[in-house]
């Protein structure tokens, strides 16, 4: 059986803030959230085997465990008998650079299931979509479109058709940040701002004051990410920068492709040995 194809695209948080706590323990999060045209590549067909046959490649790929995102939700889809004892040989290459905060594992995972759903493999109710992708990642469920889109604290998501195109530069130093040390050191909430979400609210004139709250906690942590982001916001025509989800990746928004290769020719004499790619958002 021939492999498809699927693109899964990272997503980048033009804002985050973090406004409680759940019953559970997990934060309540709120975040204005977009996707770039970075993508790790998914190839799937359907085995006759006993198990389950997945593997990564790429330059991302080494850090990945064994036991993944795409693993925990095969797990739980053969548990729930939801995929009718059907197997599947998955290979994925990794561009999205793993600790990033852009959201490749989760987002792996929502392109699987979109695959699923779209074949006719998974026939689920909104409900349960919602209830397996949040068994996998709290974020999985922001992946199933990739149209901006507000996540509210109450767990609302509106998704908007509103382009942004904005020309990004993705910088990632050369260490991964640790979202549960990152999480863990939370003290104090913020208002909830994106509770009746609007359009509007992805107008850059919203955008550009709103702030990562994690930021402040992250640069304690990793004073390197802080001179990162000093250094992003000298750059030409840059409009503003931010950090993405709790990092390590800082991202530059610009305009024009002009200005963003400009940029990139400074940060790379700047920081040698730091990853970074030229961007757009989706």
């Amino acid at each position: 059986m021939k492999f498809f194809k699927i693109k899964s695209y990272a997503k980048v948080n033009l804002s985050l803030n973090i406004t409680g706590k759940f019953n559970n323990g997990l934060h309540k999060i709120e975040s204005l959230v977009s996707f770039v045209n970075l993508f790790d590549l998914i190839f799937i067909r359907e085995i006759k085997k006993k198990r389950h046959d997945v593997y990564f490649k790429g330059i991302h790929a080494h850090k990945i465990k064994k036991n993944n995102t795409i693993t925990k939700l095969l797990k739980i889809l053969d548990k729930e008998r939801l995929i009718k004892g059907k197997k599947f040989e998955i290979k994925i290459i990794k561009n999205i650079p793993t600790q990033s905060g852009l959201g490749g594992g989760s987002m792996n995972v929502s392109s699987l299931i979109s695959f699923f759903l779209k074949k006719n493999i998974l026939k689920l109710k909104k409900s349960d979509i919602f209830r397996i992708s949040n068994l996998v990642g709290s974020d999985v469920i922001l992946g199933l479109d990739y149209q901006n889109t507000i996540l509210s604290s109450n767990g609302r998501i509106k998704k908007f058709k509103k382009k942004l195109n904005y020309y990004v530069l993705i910088c990632k130093p050369n260490f991964g940040c640790s979202t549960s040390t990152i999480y863990s050191r939370i003290k104090s909430y913020s208002k909830s701002e994106y509770n009746f979400p609007r359009k509007s609210l992805l107008n850059l004139r919203n955008i550009k004051k709103s702030k990562n709250k994690l930021e402040s906690i992250a640069f304690l942590l990793y004073p390197k990410l802080k001179k990162l982001k000093l250094f992003l916001l000298t750059l030409p025509g840059v409009i503003f920068v931010r950090m993405s989800g709790s990092g390590s990746s800082i991202v530059a928004y610009f305009y024009s492709k002009k200005a963003l290769d400009i940029a990139s020719k400074k940060f790379k004499k700047k920081f040698k040995n730091y990853w970074f790619i030229k961007s757009k958002t989706v």
